[in-house]
Order: structure tokens, then C-alpha cells, then sequence
């Protein structure tokens, strides 16, 4: 049987994780054996055995920002020489006919694979468009160790591309595939589509409207810009509150003692709710409108998840979600990092419940046509097995 072996650095639960899992049914259901080696141990596993896949873990370096400097490189490649002998075992013990590098930021992947001869497949979910050129040199060189580069928006290729010219020919675009609210064995609890806000699945009328944020609490997906924007909504009266779904990166605990402390202030006083991380689907199924207010955002899984479930939706226009939404047509878009174009666009979907019901059906069709699951099955399967798809 055709093997394939997924790398991967992390075992949560948010944009590339679950993308992991959906490569992995696609080369499942292409009749592939599937392996995954993963840096770490957490929820991930329970998803990638129900898809099929056998998982081990695998102490590899995982390349963090905590690493630019030479202190940081040098503690970097001296993981990698420890751990170099094991990953080398797996690849020539399991002998897969592919190899996928899920993230730029397990490099070591890419030369191991070569070492033990097999051709990797690099799947890239950055686009670090504001780093330095050396730093946007150093993180896409190696991906010319790579047979076949997938990135998951043109945003994310004109990063890679622009740093490394010769990648231009081996790079491609693949869309992520979202599943929406009814797939998979989770579907209970998730928002009926054809429920709008303020229907039982929404927020009850002649309560506060509820404004939700799944994602990471970090600087990147704009959580602060959200806490101001419904700060100003409260200065003007509005019976608002904000749900925030996600937590940390371990090193940025500070950025949530300072959301916290924001969050005290009498403007927001007692109407944040910090959720940790949670089922993204049950806090759509409360929400008036979802906000996705990223500074930065290669792709945006929540944004589909958002249209998919039929919310009315606010993103950022940046990067990978100026692709997902078309600003006055399957949901609004603002400038990133202004909590007042932020506001306004959230208001305007309040007060106007007819038209943010419109953009939510239009975005909820648009999703599925774009982003759906089996499109980006088929496709991931036909780079990663061209011989075998």
C-alpha cells in the first residue's frame, strides 16, 4: 500500500491542525496508508486517529520567533542534531512514497526527508510579508529542498515566491477546505444554516447582541482591535458583548494579562467573556456577527467556518482575507488594526438585520463553493500522489 508520512509541530486544534486532519482523509480516501509525526502530544491525536491515520511523537524542532537570535540558533541546531536520528528512523521505517511538511516552521523535515530519499511536499500556511527580506529569505530557502510547494492563498505564494524567485514553478495555490456545520461526527450543537441571529440558534431579541472572535489570543489576529471596537459600540450606548475563543501561545501570556486588564475598564466592564478554547461552531451558534479583525492572516479558517455557519462576518482586509470576503457581498471588510472602522461595520450589521442576513446567505453559498472539504481533498491528493490520485 502507498504511504505517506505528514510531519506537523503542533497537537491543537486551530487553523493548520485542522488542516492536517483534512490532507489526512484526502490521502485516505486515495487509498494511501497515512503516518503523522507529530512534535508534540494534545487534541490532534483523537482527530487524526479518527481519520484513519497512525500517529507517533516525535521530539523535532519547531522553529519559533523565541529562535532569531544566535543564542535561539544555535539551541536550534543543537535540537536538531539530538533529534535528527529518530526522524530519520521514522522515514525509513515506514519507507513512504511521500512526505508532506506541514508549516515552514519545521525545516529540519525538508532535509531529513532528502537525507533518507524521499521527495518532500512543503505545505505552507505563513506569509510573513512584513518581516525582513533575510528573515523571509531564511524561513522559504528551504523549501527549495521541496519536490512541490502548496500554499493556501496567492498572498501566501507572492511571500514565498518574492523571497525565493526559483520557487515560482513548484509553488501552487490551494485553497483550504473548511467543513461546515453539519459535517463530521461533531455536527451536534452547531447552528442550523438556515437560522439567522436572533432565531433560537442566534441571539434572543431584547438581549445583548453578542459579537464572537474564535482564534488565538495574540497581537497577529487583532484581539485587542476587537476589544477597543466593542468598547467604542458600548461608549455609544449599545448593549453589546464580546466572546473571545481561543488562548495562547505559551511566551504571550503577557498579551492576555493585558486584554484581561482592558477588559476592566468601565467601558467593557463585565461584557468580555474569556472562553479559552472552545468548540467554534457552539459560539457561532450565539453570535449576531463574528469578527476576524487579524493583522495578519495568510488564509483564515475562521472566516470560512463564520460564512459557513451563515453569520454575518467583519474580517480584516488583509492578506488571505481579502480572498475569502467580498467586502459588501458575502460579508464587510475594514482596514486592519482600526477599532473604529471595526465598529462601525459591526453596527452597521446590527442595525440593519435584513441586509446582515443577505451577506450571511450569499457568503454561506459562496463558501461552499470556494472552500468546501472535497475540492481541496482532491486537489491535495492529485500534488502529494500524482502517480496514485
Amino acid at each position: 500500500m502507498t504511504t505517506v508520512l505528514l510531519t506537523h509541530p503542533s497537537a491543537e486544534l486551530y487553523g493548520s491542525d485542522l488542516q492536517l486532519v483534512e490532507t489526512a482523509i484526502a490521502l485516505r480516501q486515495a487509498g494511501a496508508s497515512v503516518v503523522v509525526a507529530l512534535a508534540q502530544d494534545g487534541p490532534l491525536v483523537t482527530e487524526l486517529h479518527d481519520a484513519g491515520a497512525e500517529v507517533e511523537i516525535v521530539d523535532a524542532p519547531v522553529l519559533r520567533k523565541a529562535h532569531l537570535t544566535p543564542r535561539g540558533i544555535a539551541g536550534l541546531f543543537l535540537h536538531t542534531v539530538r533529534a535528527a536520528p529518530r526522524m530519520v528512523g521514522i522515514v525509513r521505517r515506514h519507507r513512504p512514497h511521500a512526505v508532506v511538511v506541514n508549516t515552514v516552521t519545521i525545516p529540519a523535515w525538508l532535509g531529513i526527508s532528502r537525507f533518507a530519499g524521499v521527495a518532500p511536499v512543503c505545505h505552507v500556511h505563513e506569509a510573513e510579508a512584513d518581516a525582513a527580506l533575510p528573515v523571509r529569505i531564511g524561513l522559504n530557502a528551504p523549501l527549495l529542498l521541496a519536490r512541490d510547494v502548496v500554499v493556501n492563498s496567492a498572498t501566501a505564494r507572492d511571500v514565498v515566491v518574492g523571497a525565493v524567485p526559483p520557487l515560482r514553478r513548484r509553488t501552487r495555490i490551494v485553497y483550504n477546505g473548511v467543513p461546515g456545520p453539519g459535517d463530521g461526527p461533531a455536527a451536534s450543537g452547531r447552528p442550523d444554516p438556515d437560522s439567522s441571529p436572533g432565531d433560537p440558534a442566534g441571539t434572543p431579541a431584547g438581549t445583548a447582541r453578542r459579537v464572537v472572535l474564535v482564534g488565538r489570543l495574540s497581537p497577529r489576529k487583532g484581539t485587542d482591535v476587537a476589544l477597543e471596537a466593542v468598547g467604542r459600540l458600548r461608549q455609544e450606548g449599545r448593549d453589546v458583548r464580546l466572546t473571545l475563543c481561543g488562548s495562547v501561545f505559551a511566551g504571550y501570556e503577557w498579551f492576555e494579562e493585558e486584554l484581561r486588564a482592558r477588559a476592566t475598564r468601565p467601558d467593557l466592564a463585565g461584557a468580555v467573556d474569556f472562553a479559552g478554547y472552545a468548540d467554534p461552531w457552539e459560539w457561532f451558534a450565539r453570535a449576531d456577527v463574528v469578527v476576524v479583525p487579524s493583522r495578519v492572516e495568510p488564509f483564515g479558517n475562521v472566516a470560512v467556518q463564520a460564512l459557513r455557519a451563515q453569520r454575518p462576518l467583519v474580517v480584516s482586509r488583509t492578506q488571505g482575507l481579502a480572498e475569502i470576503v467580498r467586502d459588501g457581498e458575502t460579508g464587510r471588510s475594514v482596514p486592519p488594526g482600526d477599532p473604529e472602522a471595526l465598529a462601525g461595520a459591526v453596527a452597521e450589521l446590527l442595525d440593519d438585520p435584513e441586509r446582515a442576513a443577505a451577506l450571511a446567505t450569499t457568503g454561506r453559498k459562496d463558501s461552499e463553493e470556494r472552500f468546501g472539504v472535497e475540492r481541496y481533498r482532491t486537489q491535495m491528493a492529485r500534488v502529494v500522489l500524482p502517480r496514485h490520485a
